[in-house]
Protein backbone atom coordinates (compact mmCIF):
# COMPACT_ATOMS: atom_id res chain seq x y z
CA UNK A 1 0.00 0.00 0.00
CA UNK A 2 1.19 3.76 -1.04
CA UNK A 3 1.23 6.26 1.64
CA UNK A 4 0.84 6.19 5.69
CA UNK A 5 -2.02 4.69 7.36
CA UNK A 6 -2.83 6.50 10.48
CA UNK A 7 -4.60 4.56 12.95
CA UNK A 8 -6.45 6.29 15.68
CA UNK A 9 -6.83 4.05 18.91
CA UNK A 10 -4.63 1.94 20.01
CA UNK A 11 -7.09 -0.71 21.58
CA UNK A 12 -7.36 -4.35 20.42
CA UNK A 13 -9.50 -2.89 17.30
CA UNK A 14 -6.62 -0.30 16.39
CA UNK A 15 -3.98 -2.92 17.20
CA UNK A 16 -5.55 -5.33 15.13
CA UNK A 17 -6.21 -2.84 12.23
CA UNK A 18 -2.20 -1.98 12.45
CA UNK A 19 -0.88 -5.48 12.84
CA UNK A 20 -2.99 -6.27 9.32
CA UNK A 21 -1.28 -3.37 7.81
CA UNK A 22 1.97 -3.93 8.96
CA UNK A 23 1.68 -7.36 7.53
CA UNK A 24 0.60 -6.23 4.42
CA UNK A 25 3.99 -3.79 3.72
CA UNK A 26 2.28 -0.63 4.79
CA UNK A 27 3.66 2.51 6.33
CA UNK A 28 1.16 2.17 10.14
CA UNK A 29 1.13 5.36 12.59
CA UNK A 30 -0.70 4.40 15.62
CA UNK A 31 -2.35 7.38 17.49
CA UNK A 32 -3.85 6.74 20.91
CA UNK A 33 -5.01 9.35 23.45
CA UNK A 34 -3.96 7.33 26.45
CA UNK A 35 -0.34 6.64 27.74
CA UNK A 36 -0.31 3.34 26.71
CA UNK A 37 -1.97 0.77 24.74
CA UNK A 38 -4.73 -1.91 25.11
CA UNK A 39 -8.01 0.17 25.47
CA UNK A 40 -10.11 -1.74 27.39
CA UNK A 41 -8.35 -4.75 27.39
CA UNK A 42 -5.06 -3.83 29.62
CA UNK A 43 -3.22 -4.68 32.65
CA UNK A 44 -2.50 -2.32 35.24
CA UNK A 45 -0.85 -1.95 38.43
CA UNK A 46 -3.48 -1.73 42.01
CA UNK A 47 -1.66 0.11 44.59
CA UNK A 48 -4.85 -0.94 46.96
CA UNK A 49 -4.37 -4.55 46.18
CA UNK A 50 -0.69 -4.22 45.21
CA UNK A 51 -1.04 -6.48 42.40
CA UNK A 52 -1.26 -6.40 38.84
CA UNK A 53 -4.49 -6.59 37.68
CA UNK A 54 -6.48 -6.31 34.12
CA UNK A 55 -9.31 -3.28 34.06
CA UNK A 56 -12.02 -6.00 32.87
CA UNK A 57 -12.03 -10.07 33.49
CA UNK A 58 -12.11 -11.47 29.76
CA UNK A 59 -13.18 -15.05 28.56
CA UNK A 60 -12.08 -16.15 25.34
CA UNK A 61 -13.36 -19.66 23.90
CA UNK A 62 -11.32 -21.75 21.41
CA UNK A 63 -14.07 -20.66 18.86
CA UNK A 64 -12.73 -17.47 18.77
CA UNK A 65 -10.59 -18.06 15.47
CA UNK A 66 -9.72 -14.08 14.84
CA UNK A 67 -8.18 -13.75 18.23
CA UNK A 68 -6.31 -16.63 18.19
CA UNK A 69 -5.05 -15.87 14.72
CA UNK A 70 -4.18 -12.36 16.24
CA UNK A 71 -1.89 -13.62 18.73
CA UNK A 72 -0.21 -16.34 16.33
CA UNK A 73 0.62 -13.31 13.73
CA UNK A 74 2.10 -11.30 16.91
CA UNK A 75 4.11 -14.18 18.75
CA UNK A 76 2.16 -14.05 21.60
CA UNK A 77 3.63 -16.85 24.30
CA UNK A 78 1.52 -19.83 23.98
CA UNK A 79 1.36 -19.92 27.59
CA UNK A 80 -0.86 -16.68 27.06
CA UNK A 81 -4.06 -18.20 27.67
CA UNK A 82 -4.56 -21.23 29.78
CA UNK A 83 -8.23 -23.47 30.11
CA UNK A 84 -8.78 -26.92 30.85
CA UNK A 85 -8.10 -29.50 28.26
CA UNK A 86 -11.88 -30.03 26.77
CA UNK A 87 -15.09 -27.75 26.91
CA UNK A 88 -15.89 -27.56 30.95
CA UNK A 89 -18.36 -25.37 32.53
CA UNK A 90 -18.48 -25.64 36.56
CA UNK A 91 -21.00 -24.19 37.96
CA UNK A 92 -22.12 -23.72 41.19
CA UNK A 93 -26.10 -22.90 42.73
CA UNK A 94 -25.62 -20.51 45.23
CA UNK A 95 -29.64 -21.10 46.94
CA UNK A 96 -29.36 -24.67 46.62
CA UNK A 97 -25.87 -25.63 47.22
CA UNK A 98 -25.47 -28.03 43.79
CA UNK A 99 -22.87 -28.13 41.89
CA UNK A 100 -22.07 -29.04 38.43
CA UNK A 101 -20.24 -29.00 35.15
CA UNK A 102 -21.48 -28.91 31.51
CA UNK A 103 -19.08 -31.02 29.43
CA UNK A 104 -20.05 -30.35 25.70
CA UNK A 105 -18.67 -32.93 23.37
CA UNK A 106 -15.96 -31.90 20.97
CA UNK A 107 -17.67 -32.79 17.92
CA UNK A 108 -20.70 -31.24 16.37
CA UNK A 109 -22.89 -33.61 16.38
CA UNK A 110 -24.52 -32.85 20.33
CA UNK A 111 -24.85 -35.87 21.98
CA UNK A 112 -23.61 -34.71 25.27
CA UNK A 113 -27.34 -33.68 25.93
CA UNK A 114 -27.97 -37.12 26.56
CA UNK A 115 -26.41 -37.97 29.11
CA UNK A 116 -27.12 -36.36 32.63
CA UNK A 117 -23.71 -36.30 33.73
CA UNK A 118 -22.90 -33.85 31.26
CA UNK A 119 -25.65 -31.61 31.58
CA UNK A 120 -27.78 -29.07 33.62
CA UNK A 121 -29.12 -31.06 36.92
CA UNK A 122 -32.96 -31.26 36.40
CA UNK A 123 -33.11 -30.67 32.43
CA UNK A 124 -33.78 -32.94 29.90
CA UNK A 125 -32.32 -33.80 26.06
CA UNK A 126 -35.55 -31.57 24.93
CA UNK A 127 -34.78 -28.49 26.73
CA UNK A 128 -31.58 -27.81 25.00
CA UNK A 129 -33.55 -27.33 21.51
CA UNK A 130 -34.63 -23.87 23.05
CA UNK A 131 -31.84 -21.97 21.29
CA UNK A 132 -33.15 -23.42 17.86
CA UNK A 133 -35.97 -20.49 17.80
CA UNK A 134 -33.01 -17.76 18.13
CA UNK A 135 -31.62 -19.28 14.89
CA UNK A 136 -34.80 -19.00 13.30
CA UNK A 137 -35.57 -16.05 14.18
CA UNK A 138 -32.16 -14.21 13.03
CA UNK A 139 -32.10 -16.70 9.78
CA UNK A 140 -32.02 -14.43 6.67
CA UNK A 141 -32.27 -11.09 8.56
CA UNK A 142 -30.49 -8.09 8.81
CA UNK A 143 -28.57 -6.71 11.79
CA UNK A 144 -31.63 -5.51 13.96
CA UNK A 145 -33.94 -7.07 12.21
CA UNK A 146 -34.93 -10.30 13.68
CA UNK A 147 -36.34 -9.71 16.84
CA UNK A 148 -35.31 -10.25 20.91
CA UNK A 149 -34.31 -13.28 22.29
CA UNK A 150 -37.33 -12.80 24.68
CA UNK A 151 -39.80 -13.16 21.23
CA UNK A 152 -37.61 -16.38 20.34
CA UNK A 153 -37.36 -18.43 23.27
CA UNK A 154 -39.06 -19.38 26.15
CA UNK A 155 -36.80 -17.25 29.11
CA UNK A 156 -38.12 -19.58 32.22
CA UNK A 157 -37.68 -22.78 33.66
CA UNK A 158 -34.63 -24.04 35.50
CA UNK A 159 -32.56 -24.49 31.72
CA UNK A 160 -32.56 -20.85 31.19
CA UNK A 161 -32.21 -19.95 34.59
CA UNK A 162 -28.49 -22.42 35.12
CA UNK A 163 -27.51 -21.98 31.24
CA UNK A 164 -28.70 -19.63 28.32
CA UNK A 165 -29.42 -16.48 31.08
CA UNK A 166 -25.91 -16.73 32.23
CA UNK A 167 -23.94 -17.67 29.22
CA UNK A 168 -26.39 -15.20 26.98
CA UNK A 169 -25.50 -12.65 30.06
CA UNK A 170 -22.00 -12.80 29.76
CA UNK A 171 -22.21 -12.88 26.07
CA UNK A 172 -24.09 -10.23 25.65
CA UNK A 173 -23.76 -7.80 28.86
CA UNK A 174 -27.52 -6.62 28.04
CA UNK A 175 -30.77 -9.28 29.46
CA UNK A 176 -31.43 -11.76 26.86
CA UNK A 177 -35.10 -11.17 27.38
CA UNK A 178 -34.19 -8.02 25.70
CA UNK A 179 -31.20 -8.76 23.28
CA UNK A 180 -30.65 -8.96 19.28
CA UNK A 181 -31.63 -13.06 18.51
CA UNK A 182 -28.92 -12.25 15.33
CA UNK A 183 -26.06 -11.30 17.95
CA UNK A 184 -26.91 -14.20 20.12
CA UNK A 185 -27.15 -16.61 16.80
CA UNK A 186 -23.31 -15.50 15.72
CA UNK A 187 -22.36 -16.63 19.61
CA UNK A 188 -23.99 -19.79 19.42
CA UNK A 189 -23.54 -21.12 15.78
CA UNK A 190 -19.15 -19.87 16.31
CA UNK A 191 -19.25 -21.77 19.71
CA UNK A 192 -21.61 -24.43 21.20
CA UNK A 193 -22.83 -25.12 18.12
CA UNK A 194 -19.39 -25.76 16.80
CA UNK A 195 -19.36 -28.04 19.33
CA UNK A 196 -16.90 -28.54 22.24
CA UNK A 197 -13.82 -28.29 20.53
CA UNK A 198 -15.08 -24.60 19.71
CA UNK A 199 -15.88 -23.56 23.07
CA UNK A 200 -13.32 -24.70 25.29
CA UNK A 201 -12.65 -21.79 27.78
CA UNK A 202 -9.46 -19.88 27.88
CA UNK A 203 -8.14 -17.44 30.48
CA UNK A 204 -5.08 -14.84 30.25
CA UNK A 205 -3.70 -15.94 33.61
CA UNK A 206 -0.62 -13.95 33.19
CA UNK A 207 -2.77 -10.88 32.25
CA UNK A 208 -4.62 -9.09 28.98
CA UNK A 209 -1.36 -6.83 28.59
CA UNK A 210 0.96 -9.67 28.26
CA UNK A 211 -1.07 -11.77 25.89
CA UNK A 212 -2.06 -9.28 23.63
CA UNK A 213 -1.40 -5.75 24.03
CA UNK A 214 2.76 -6.19 24.71
CA UNK A 215 3.32 -9.04 22.15
CA UNK A 216 1.22 -6.41 19.33
CA UNK A 217 3.34 -3.26 20.43
CA UNK A 218 6.80 -5.34 19.79
CA UNK A 219 5.32 -6.78 16.48
CA UNK A 220 4.55 -3.14 15.05
CA UNK A 221 7.79 -1.64 16.21
CA UNK A 222 9.61 -4.64 14.42
CA UNK A 223 7.91 -4.24 11.69
CA UNK A 224 8.83 -0.37 11.57
CA UNK A 225 5.21 1.14 12.70
CA UNK A 226 5.52 4.36 14.53
CA UNK A 227 3.22 4.53 18.04
CA UNK A 228 2.65 8.30 19.22
CA UNK A 229 0.91 7.82 22.71
CA UNK A 230 -0.51 11.12 24.61
CA UNK A 231 -1.59 12.09 21.53
CA UNK A 232 -5.33 12.90 21.01
CA UNK A 233 -7.40 13.41 18.45
CA UNK A 234 -9.66 16.89 18.23
CA UNK A 235 -10.99 17.09 15.08
CA UNK A 236 -10.74 15.92 11.47
CA UNK A 237 -10.53 18.30 8.32
CA UNK A 238 -12.85 17.03 5.74
CA UNK A 239 -11.78 17.31 2.14
CA UNK A 240 -14.04 15.99 -1.20
CA UNK A 241 -15.09 12.69 -0.07
CA UNK A 242 -12.32 12.37 1.73
CA UNK A 243 -9.99 13.07 5.16
CA UNK A 244 -7.28 15.99 4.04
CA UNK A 245 -6.57 15.90 7.74
CA UNK A 246 -5.99 14.97 11.61
CA UNK A 247 -5.97 17.63 14.37
CA UNK A 248 -4.35 16.66 17.29
CA UNK A 249 -4.20 18.35 20.41
CA UNK A 250 -0.45 19.40 20.20
CA UNK A 251 0.06 19.19 16.01
CA UNK A 252 -1.91 18.87 12.73
CA UNK A 253 -1.30 16.19 10.31
CA UNK A 254 -2.32 16.78 6.47
CA UNK A 255 -2.88 13.77 4.89
CA UNK A 256 -1.34 13.32 1.39
CA UNK A 257 -3.44 11.40 -1.50
CA UNK A 258 -2.39 7.86 -0.78
CA UNK A 259 -2.46 8.58 2.89
CA UNK A 260 -5.22 7.29 4.73
CA UNK A 261 -6.84 6.61 8.38
CA UNK A 262 -8.15 3.99 10.42
CA UNK A 263 -10.05 5.12 13.44
CA UNK A 264 -10.51 3.06 16.10
CA UNK A 265 -12.16 4.68 18.42
CA UNK A 266 -15.66 4.54 21.34
CA UNK A 267 -18.39 5.06 19.61
CA UNK A 268 -19.19 8.33 21.06
CA UNK A 269 -16.18 9.24 20.59
CA UNK A 270 -16.46 8.42 16.95
CA UNK A 271 -19.71 10.27 16.41
CA UNK A 272 -18.49 13.54 17.93
CA UNK A 273 -15.60 13.39 15.06
CA UNK A 274 -18.27 12.20 11.81
CA UNK A 275 -22.03 14.09 13.10
CA UNK A 276 -24.46 11.81 11.65
CA UNK A 277 -22.28 8.44 12.11
CA UNK A 278 -24.77 5.82 12.52
CA UNK A 279 -23.41 4.55 16.13
CA UNK A 280 -25.06 3.02 19.05
CA UNK A 281 -26.22 5.20 21.86
CA UNK A 282 -27.00 3.17 24.98
CA UNK A 283 -24.37 0.96 26.63
CA UNK A 284 -24.45 -1.28 29.61
CA UNK A 285 -22.02 -1.36 32.38
CA UNK A 286 -20.10 -4.37 33.61
CA UNK A 287 -18.62 -4.56 37.88
CA UNK A 288 -15.34 -6.34 38.38
CA UNK A 289 -14.21 -7.31 42.16
CA UNK A 290 -10.75 -8.35 42.64
CA UNK A 291 -9.13 -10.20 46.47
CA UNK A 292 -6.19 -10.09 46.52
CA UNK A 293 -6.23 -14.21 48.12
CA UNK A 294 -4.80 -16.51 46.95
CA UNK A 295 -7.25 -18.95 45.26
CA UNK A 296 -7.57 -22.40 47.49
CA UNK A 297 -5.92 -26.01 45.96
CA UNK A 298 -8.08 -27.24 43.24
CA UNK A 299 -10.25 -24.25 42.35
CA UNK A 300 -12.07 -24.10 39.12
CA UNK A 301 -10.25 -21.69 36.46
CA UNK A 302 -13.38 -19.98 35.95
CA UNK A 303 -16.69 -20.90 37.79
CA UNK A 304 -20.34 -20.02 36.58
CA UNK A 305 -22.47 -19.13 39.57
CA UNK A 306 -26.60 -18.66 39.58
CA UNK A 307 -28.72 -17.08 42.13
CA UNK A 308 -26.57 -14.76 43.64
CA UNK A 309 -24.91 -11.14 43.02
CA UNK A 310 -21.47 -13.01 41.52
CA UNK A 311 -21.61 -14.33 38.34
CA UNK A 312 -18.58 -15.68 36.95
CA UNK A 313 -16.00 -16.16 39.66
CA UNK A 314 -12.09 -16.20 37.93
CA UNK A 315 -9.65 -18.04 40.20
CA UNK A 316 -6.14 -16.20 39.19
CA UNK A 317 -2.54 -17.26 40.80
CA UNK A 318 -2.64 -14.58 43.16
CA UNK A 319 -6.48 -13.43 43.33
CA UNK A 320 -10.07 -13.89 42.88
CA UNK A 321 -11.54 -11.97 40.39
CA UNK A 322 -15.65 -11.64 40.23
CA UNK A 323 -17.58 -10.24 36.99
CA UNK A 324 -21.08 -9.32 37.17
CA UNK A 325 -22.52 -8.59 33.55
CA UNK A 326 -25.26 -5.93 32.85
CA UNK A 327 -24.38 -4.42 35.86
CA UNK A 328 -26.36 -0.65 35.44
CA UNK A 329 -28.37 -1.61 38.88
CA UNK A 330 -25.13 -1.58 41.06
CA UNK A 331 -23.83 1.64 39.42
CA UNK A 332 -24.94 3.47 42.53
CA UNK A 333 -24.42 0.94 45.16
CA UNK A 334 -21.92 1.87 47.51
CA UNK A 335 -18.24 -0.30 46.66
CA UNK A 336 -17.76 -1.10 50.97
CA UNK A 337 -21.55 -3.03 50.43
CA UNK A 338 -20.42 -4.67 46.81
CA UNK A 339 -17.15 -5.64 47.97
CA UNK A 340 -18.72 -6.78 51.44
CA UNK A 341 -21.35 -8.87 49.38
CA UNK A 342 -19.11 -10.08 47.19
CA UNK A 343 -16.78 -11.75 49.51
CA UNK A 344 -19.69 -13.59 51.83
CA UNK A 345 -20.71 -15.36 48.56
CA UNK A 346 -16.82 -15.85 47.62
CA UNK A 347 -16.60 -17.75 51.12
CA UNK A 348 -19.85 -19.59 50.56
CA UNK A 349 -18.49 -20.90 47.55
CA UNK A 350 -14.39 -21.45 48.40
CA UNK A 351 -14.51 -22.15 52.12
CA UNK A 352 -11.96 -19.11 52.58
CA UNK A 353 -12.06 -17.29 56.25
CA UNK A 354 -14.77 -14.63 56.26
CA UNK A 355 -12.58 -11.96 57.20
CA UNK A 356 -12.23 -9.65 54.07
CA UNK A 357 -8.89 -9.76 52.35
CA UNK A 358 -8.37 -6.37 50.55
CA UNK A 359 -10.15 -5.72 47.60
CA UNK A 360 -11.07 -3.35 44.31
CA UNK A 361 -14.05 -2.60 42.79
CA UNK A 362 -13.98 -1.68 39.44
CA UNK A 363 -17.21 -0.20 37.28
CA UNK A 364 -17.39 0.67 34.02
CA UNK A 365 -20.19 2.50 32.88
CA UNK A 366 -19.85 2.17 29.19
CA UNK A 367 -18.29 -1.20 29.02
CA UNK A 368 -20.35 -2.07 25.85
CA UNK A 369 -22.88 -1.36 23.79
CA UNK A 370 -26.65 -2.54 24.47
CA UNK A 371 -26.90 -5.71 22.87
CA UNK A 372 -30.66 -4.71 21.26
CA UNK A 373 -32.45 -4.65 18.24
CA UNK A 374 -32.23 -0.96 18.14
CA UNK A 375 -28.22 -0.76 18.60
CA UNK A 376 -27.82 -3.38 16.47
CA UNK A 377 -29.12 -1.81 13.79
CA UNK A 378 -26.76 1.52 14.53
CA UNK A 379 -23.62 -0.05 14.13
CA UNK A 380 -21.85 1.24 11.28
CA UNK A 381 -20.07 -1.09 8.50
CA UNK A 382 -15.77 -0.72 8.11
CA UNK A 383 -16.38 1.45 4.67
CA UNK A 384 -17.39 5.23 5.36
CA UNK A 385 -18.67 8.21 2.61
CA UNK A 386 -15.03 9.14 2.71
CA UNK A 387 -12.82 7.04 0.52
CA UNK A 388 -9.89 7.09 2.80
CA UNK A 389 -11.18 6.61 6.44
CA UNK A 390 -12.48 3.26 7.58
CA UNK A 391 -14.01 2.20 11.02
CA UNK A 392 -12.92 -0.44 13.67
CA UNK A 393 -14.37 -1.39 16.94
CA UNK A 394 -16.10 -4.01 19.15
CA UNK A 395 -19.22 -1.42 18.61
CA UNK A 396 -18.99 -1.71 14.26
CA UNK A 397 -20.89 -4.47 12.14
CA UNK A 398 -18.72 -7.32 13.34
CA UNK A 399 -21.90 -9.07 13.48
CA UNK A 400 -20.61 -10.15 17.03
CA UNK A 401 -21.39 -8.01 20.24
CA UNK A 402 -18.99 -6.26 22.03
CA UNK A 403 -16.24 -8.88 23.01
CA UNK A 404 -12.08 -9.84 22.27
CA UNK A 405 -13.30 -11.47 19.04
CA UNK A 406 -15.34 -8.62 17.41
CA UNK A 407 -12.83 -6.38 18.22
CA UNK A 408 -9.57 -7.77 16.74
CA UNK A 409 -12.07 -8.97 14.08
CA UNK A 410 -13.55 -5.10 13.21
CA UNK A 411 -9.27 -4.59 12.81
CA UNK A 412 -8.91 -7.02 10.38
CA UNK A 413 -11.63 -6.06 8.34
CA UNK A 414 -10.52 -2.10 8.49
CA UNK A 415 -7.32 -2.79 6.99
CA UNK A 416 -8.73 -5.59 4.35
CA UNK A 417 -11.50 -2.60 3.41
CA UNK A 418 -8.34 -0.06 2.78
CA UNK A 419 -6.12 -2.73 0.73
CA UNK A 420 -9.19 -3.42 -0.76
CA UNK A 421 -10.08 0.10 -1.98
CA UNK A 422 -6.08 0.62 -2.79
CA UNK A 423 -6.70 -2.37 -5.06
CA UNK A 424 -3.47 -4.10 -3.22
CA UNK A 425 -6.32 -6.21 -1.23
CA UNK A 426 -4.45 -9.51 -1.79
CA UNK A 427 -6.12 -12.49 0.10
CA UNK A 428 -9.17 -12.52 2.14
CA UNK A 429 -9.46 -12.03 5.47
CA UNK A 430 -9.25 -15.65 7.54
CA UNK A 431 -12.53 -17.38 7.58
CA UNK A 432 -14.84 -15.22 10.17
CA UNK A 433 -12.63 -12.37 9.88
CA UNK A 434 -14.97 -10.26 7.54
Amino acid sequence: MAGTVHVVGAGLAGLSAAVSLAERGARVVVHEAAKQAGGRCRSYYDSTLGLTIDNGNHLLLSGNTSALAFMRTIGAPDSALSGPAEAAFPFADLKTGERWTLRPNAGRVPWWVLQASRRVPGTSARDYLAPLGILKAAAGKAPGQGGTIGESMACAGKLYERLWHPVLLAALNTDPKESDTGLAATILRETLGAGGKACRPLVAVGGLSAAFVDPAVAYLERHGAELRFGHRLRSLTLGAGRIDGLVFSDESISLGPDDSVVLALPPWVASDLLPGLPAPQSHRSIVNAHFAVVPPSGSPLLLGVVNGLTEWLFAYPDRLSVTISGADRLLDVPREDLGRRIWDEIVTLTGLAPELPSWQIVKEKRATFAATPAEAARRSGAVTAHRNLVLAGDWTATGLPSTIEGAIRSGTTAAYALARSAGTCGQAPARGAA
